[in-house]
Parts: structure tokens; sequence; C-alpha cells
């Protein structure tokens, strides 16, 4: 059965991608290239599903398609399993969506082709991803994720922002890409063994000094993908750039792979670490957490907001999976098997409101032709569907119970406050600094939510864009109303999901199946009593009293007492969208409480008359903050990069009797080295 669903995933894909380049346009063509894609997402759904529950790993090995290093070896274990579940739930939607988000392209057959075929085989080496099974195959299919994301990022390339997107995305996943190599043949150690199986033998005869520095390549060449901080700079550039369900699976799935890879190497190949490995991981998450959603807080485009909590939400998994390893460490092995399920359910649950969250944007996009929530507002009364779906993800992300994003930071506190049975001090005083940590980056997160429904979608248009806007197909809202559903679903039965994943976790490093622990009826109990929680019976307590407000005025005869009235203008008869709170207003408080973090830009234009100075004509203010990595990181190492570009630059004078003496040089120095030695 899993191998048929396997040829199924691939088939689907392959046909999907055969009819995008022969040009399929019009409402049948795309639709046709959605269902492929489709049809391809919900194999690879099944299969995972199906290794989960019956934990049956599955091999196989082909050959003959790689005829180096060992071939094409695939192999289907509960960790991989989960992940390609993760792929699945997330390509449905997108592939729904964008059987007519995409008919914006029509009038662009090259873009709508290679929007088609890059999407395809964009899903089709994402979902081989988890299931390699040694370097060679490994590699090939990352490197292909990374290729066709490109071109994705690259659709719309007659625009500058997109091709400076995708030059820095082109350079991080590279030396990303880089670093994943040098590690992975460091752990192979050049003996030609690229099975993952050899490579498990050979990490338990390594060094110390030898593994620490396999980790630390694998965590920062994983990482450049996961987008953690300062690897993250990529993101808010990539993701507002790309389609908008290209840029749903981007940021709620392929980020992903990078935490599959962590727990790939760290745990599955060499078996778990020092208690440094978790620290390092921990205290990673913590400060991607918190700067993420402190620079989400002060953005006003959209999908750049979105793209700066995929940071902060990558730093949330990367908390739970930092406790997890330290955890593992030191023999707790019930709190380390906690942490990861914590991680991982929200590696899920960051799938469905982030995607949900893109696609709301992208309908945004479609029908106000904007990112700029300085020109939205009233969408609600335009869009309602749009902003109700917009709503169930934003409240989802501020993990407000009883939706999805709630259910996994629980988690990941209960396994945080495990932290005091730490034998070591000095190491255990770092849990409840994470713990402050999480609960200041939950509550930036609400209220950083507040301010993208409440300035996009509430109070009066800004702008003619705004004024026009209408509802989205229906294919588009079908998308964004399953991935609603899956936060209401994740978020209330909690016991049928962690099952799954602590089949993914009891697969690692000998870690133990806490599913009985943890799935307790209708509550979740966490390891050693540390805590209890029922969102079930939290969500109908909460639809409870819903309905009891409307019944108490019915009893009580208040609702049949009409009181028309004026609202209270505060003294203004007309209401007018130039009276209402911007969204740079409404990140000032917090500007000024995070300062020196931010340390803000403001730049006062006044036009005057030429007549007078009495007499003002424009006044134009800026703002924004300082781009800490990019100023001080990134910026001079390119500096330096090119300018040492530019010196040797002139050794390439077009002169081949130069070159004749560049190569005679260069021998003569290798000879003297040779002999030297």
């Amino acid at each position: 059965m899993t191998v048929s669903f396997l040829i199924a995933m691939a088939a689907s894909y392959g046909v999907g991608a055969l009819s995008a380049l022969a040009g399929a346009r019009g409402r049948f063509g795309r639709g046709l290239v959605a269902f492929a894609a489709a049809a391809g997402a919900a194999a690879g759904l099944a299969l995972g599903l199906t290794a989960l529950v019956s934990r049956a790993p599955l091999a196989l090995s082909l050959p003959g398609l790689l005829p180096v290093g060992g071939g094409l070896a695939l192999r289907v274990d509960p960790l991989g399993a989960f992940f390609l579940v993760v792929i699945g739930f997330g390509a449905i939607p997108a592939a729904i969506y964008g059987a007519s988000y995409s008919a914006a392209y029509e009038d662009r057959p090259a873009s709508l082709r290679l929007l088609g075929l890059m999407f395809h085989l964009f899903l089709l080496t994402m979902s081989l991803v988890p299931l390699a099974d040694n370097v060679l195959t490994f590699l090939v299919m990352w490197e292909g994720m990374s290729l066709t994301s490109y071109f994705l990022v690259m659709t719309d390339a007659g625009e500058e922002r997109a091709r400076n997107a995708g030059l820095w995305y082109a350079g991080m996943t590279h030396v990303g890409l880089l670093l994943l190599a040098s590690a992975l043949l460091l752990l192979s150690g050049g003996t030609g063994a690229g099975a993952f199986a050899d490579l498990r033998e050979r990490a338990a005869g390594l060094g110390p000094g030898i593994r620490d520095v396999v980790f630390i390549l694998a965590f920062l060449g994983f990482g450049s993908k996961a987008g953690i901080v300062p690897l993250h700079v990529w993101l808010p550039r990539a993701h507002p750039a790309a389609p908008s369900h290209v840029s749903a699976l981007m940021s709620g799935v392929m980020i992903k792979m990078g935490i599959y890879g962590i727990l790939r190497v760290a745990l599955d190949l060499m078996g778990g670490g020092p208690a440094w490995w978790g620290g390092l991981v921990l205290g990673v998450g913590v400060v991607s957490a918190l700067l993420g959603v402190l620079y989400a807080l002060m953005e006003h485009d959209l999908k750049r907001l979105l793209a700066f909590h995929s940071v902060e939400n990558v730093g949330i998994i990367l908390i739970g999976t930092g406790a997890g390893l330290m955890f593992h460490h030191y023999g707790l092995a019930s709190l380390a098997a906690l942490g990861l399920i914590g991680g991982l359910y929200h590696v899920l649950n960051h799938a469905s409101f982030k995607g949900l969250l893109f696609l709301g944007a992208g309908s945004v996009l479609h029908a106000a032709g904007t990112r700029d929530m300085e020109r939205m507002g009233g969408l609600i009364k335009r869009m309602p569907w749009t902003g109700a779906f917009f709503l169930v993800g934003a409240m989802a992300i501020s993990a407000l119970p009883p939706l999805n994003g709630f259910v996994s930071e629980w988690l990941v506190f209960q396994a945080l406050l495990g932290g005091v049975a730490v034998p070591v001090p000095e190491v255990a005083i770092v849990m409840p600094v994470a713990v402050a940590a999480l609960a200041l980056t939950s509550g930036l997160a609400a209220a950083c939510f507040v301010k993208a429904f409440g300035i996009a979608f509430l109070a009066l248009p800004r702008s003619p864009e705004a004024e026009r806007a209408h509802e989205s197909p229906f294919s588009m809202r079908l998308a964004m109303g399953l991935l609603a559903l899956a936060c209401v679903a994740l978020g209330v039965a909690p016991f049928a999901v962690v099952p799954l994943l602590s089949a993914a976790v009891a697969a690692l490093a000998g870690l133990p199946d806490t599913r009985a622990e943890l799935a307790a009826g209708l509550s979740l109990q966490a390891p050693a009593a540390f805590g209890r929680m029922s969102p079930a019976l939290m969500a109908l307590g909460l639809a409870l009293l819903v309905g009891a407000i409307p019944l108490a005025l019915r009893v009580l005869r208040l609702a049949s007492r009409p009181r028309p009235g004026d609202a209270w203008g505060c003294g203004r008869v007309g209401q007018t969208a130039r009276m209402e709170y911007t969204a740079t207003a409404f990140a000032e408080p917090l500007s000024r409480v995070f300062a020196e973090i931010y340390r803000p830009m403001r730049q006062l234009s006044v036009d005057f008359h030429p007549g007078s100075r009495y007499f003002v004509q424009s006044i134009e203010y800026r703002s924004g903050v300082t781009p800490w990595f990019e100023q001080f990181l990134y910026r001079p190492f390119l500096q330096s990069a090119t300018f040492v570009a530019e010196r040797v630059r002139r050794l390439q004078a077009g002169s081949l009797h130069l070159y004749l003496l560049y190569m005679a040089a260069v021998l003569a120095l290798l000879l003297i080295l040779a002999r030297w030695l």
C-alpha cells in the first residue's frame, strides 16, 4: 500500500508538471494543474499517515536512477512520515487556492508555465527530502527543493524587488548547502559510506570534537533554511515576492525541513549529544522568537509582517526542540519526549495558521492590489469570508484557546517547567528564563495581530483600492476554510494528534512513547503531573458562555428593548479615514518601549512655498527601525567580498600570454611546495 501511495504521489506531480509545461491555461487548464498537485499531496499525506500509524518502515532503493553514491535510496520511518504529513497537509489547500489565484498570470504565459512547472517539482523534491536514506539522495533533493523554490520566488522576475529577493535567497540557500555537505562528509569520514545506516554506526565512534563540529555545521546549514536569527534575512524578502500560495508553502512547510534536518542529524544519526547542543538550540530559539515578533510589530507590509512571524514561530519550535535535547542528555526521557512533541505539534500548527494567514494576505492583495496596511481598512465589509478566516488564523497564531497554537505552546511550556528536574542548577536556571521569553513572545504576537486585523479589516477604507475591494473566488475561500477548520480541529482534539507525534519521537535515540500519558481522554496530562489541560472542555465552556449572554438578555427581556441612537463621534458629525488609528500609530508605544533594540530612524521633510517660508506646501514623515543584521553583519561582508572580487577581476586581462604566465607561476609554486613538504 505504501509503495502505491509513493508511486501515485510521484506520478501526480509528474502529470501536473507536464500539464503546466504544455501551457495549460484557462479555467480548465489551471484546474488540471491544481488537481494534479492536490492529488500528489493527498497521496503523500496518505503515505505519511499510513507509515505513522503502522510504524512499519518502508525501504526502497533504485540505484539505476543515481549511478553514484549508492543510488536513489528512500526510507519512510516515523520521523520522515510526520514531515511528509505536514507537506501534504499544507500543499492541498495551497494547490486549491492556486487554481484561481494563478489567473493573474494568464496574460504572462511564460510566468504561468514557470509557476506551474516549478510548483510541482518543488512539491516533489520537498516530499522526497524526509524520505532520503543516503547522503547523495538527500543533497540532490535538498538542492532540488531550493532551486525550484528560487524560481518560484522569481515568478515576477520583471520586478526589481523579486530579483533582489531571489539573489538573497540563492545566496543564503547555497551557503546552507555548503555547510550541510561539509557536515555530512565529515560524518561519513570520507569513506564513501553514504547510507544513513552507515553514518549512524560511524557517528558512535567519532571523537567529541568532530561530533561537535558536525553538529554546528548541520545546525547552521539547516538553520539557514529554517530562518533562525541571524540567518533569517532572506525570509522577509523572499516570502512577499513569491505568489501567495507559494509563500504559504515556503513559510508554513518548507522552512520546517530545517527542523527535520536538525532532528535527523542530532538525534537519529548521532544519537544525541552534550547539554550545550540543546542549550545552543534553545538560546537561538529564544532570540529568534523575540526578535522575530519585535520586527513583525514594526512592519506595515502585511506579507513581510507574516514572514517575520515565521522567524518567531521557528524560534518557538526550537525552544521545544532545544529543551528536548537538553533533557535527553540528562536522561530525563519523558521530559525530552514532551519537549520534542511540543515542538513537532507547533510544526503542524504553524503549517495550518501561517498557511491560512498567507492565503488571507493573498486574497487581500488579489482584491485591493496592495500589501500596505496603511492603505487598507474596512475590508471586513467587502470581504467577510476572508476577514473571518484571517481572524481565525490571527487568534490561532496568538495562542488563544481553544485554537491550535495554544495547545502546542502549552506543551512547550510544560516541558520548560519540568526543567526543575535538571540536576545541574546552572542549566536548570535556563528554563525559567525561556518560560519568560516565551510568555513575552506570545503577548507581543497577540498585540501584533490585533494591529494586523484591526488596521486591515476594521474601520473605514483608507484608499480607493480598499474601497473597491471584493471577495475572493470560491476556490480561494475553500482553501482558507479548510485551513481555518484545521486550526479549530487541531486545537480541540489534541488527544488524536499526540499519539502520532509520539510515534515520530519514540523512534529517536531511544526516547519513550509518551502517548499513554498525553492522550488520556479529552484532556492532556503532561508527564510527572506537571499539568493537565482539556482544550475540548475549554471550547465547550466558551461556546456555552457565548450562548449564555444572548440567553440571559432574552430572559431579562433586555434584548427586546431596542434603543436607537447616534454613536458618539467625539464631537464630530462625520468620521473619515484620516481620524483612524494607523499601523504606525499603533506600533509607536512599543517602538518607544523597545527603543534600544529598534533604534528608530525618523526623517521629516518639509516643502515650503517658494514665495514664503510661512506657507508649507507638503510635509513628508518617514520612520523605520535599524536593520541591525543587514547593517552590521551582511553589509560589511558584502562590501569586503566586492572589494576582493574587484581586485581579483584585474587578473582577467584577456591576454593568452598572461594566462600562460599565471599557469607557469602556479605550477612552479606547487613544485616548490611539494619539494618542501
